[in-house]
């Protein structure tokens, strides 16, 4: 069995794309998952298949939600190595100190022309971002919320992310290390 982590966007937001944390680890397990966690409301599981093909989970999970919750959302699933590599390459290791400013963008793909120059115009004096393959670091000390940066982050990008605070990305590494370290 491979343990995978799936992080998915767009959920439970503003009293929309309402998916109670059951009803995932329900939607999971109808895709064959087993011993599935989740990790706060946002959207956040671990969890073990047979499956090989992180993509092809993605896909089967989208489905599987749009068919019995009616709406579309963002479905990334990464293995645990993916998570260990972006944590050790953090550019930032000053904010882990406050995990709510150091935000990580798990992205679908490389970029292939992300908008850097762009990206810099946006970004206040504060903030400091960088690109890393399939991560994109932001560590935004006064609040990603008011950022201008983060929120023309996907488009600049041109690919596909979600987005995660160090704080979350820590839990669910931890979670995803509890599960392969647990005989099933």
């Amino acid at each position: 069995m491979n343990t995978y982590i799936a992080f998915l966007r767009g959920i439970n937001v503003g009293g929309k794309n309402c998916l109670p944390m059951k009803e995932l680890v329900a939607r999971l397990e109808n895709i064959g998952a087993k011993r599935v966690r989740t990790y706060i409301q946002s959207g956040n599981a671990v969890f073990q298949s047979a499956e090989r093909n992180p993509l092809e989970l993605s896909k089967h999970l989208a489905a599987e939600i749009k068919k019995n919750h009616g709406f579309e959302c963002h479905v990334l699933i990464l293995e645990l190595e993916a998570i260990n590599r972006a944590i050790a390459n953090n550019p930032f290791p000053q904010g882990e100190t406050d995990p709510s400013s150091l935000h990580l963008g798990f992205l679908a793909s490389t970029p292939k022309k992300p908008d850097l120059n762009e990206l810099n115009r946006l970004r206040k004096e504060s903030e400091r971002f960088h690109l890393s393959h399939k991560v994109f670091y932001l560590h935004a000390p006064d609040g990603v919320g008011r950022s201008k940066l983060a929120a023309s982050l996907e488009r600049l990008l041109g690919v596909p992310m979600t987005d995660r605070n160090w704080r979350t990305v820590c839990q669910v590494r931890e979670l995803a290390r509890e599960q392969m370290a647990t005989p099933k």
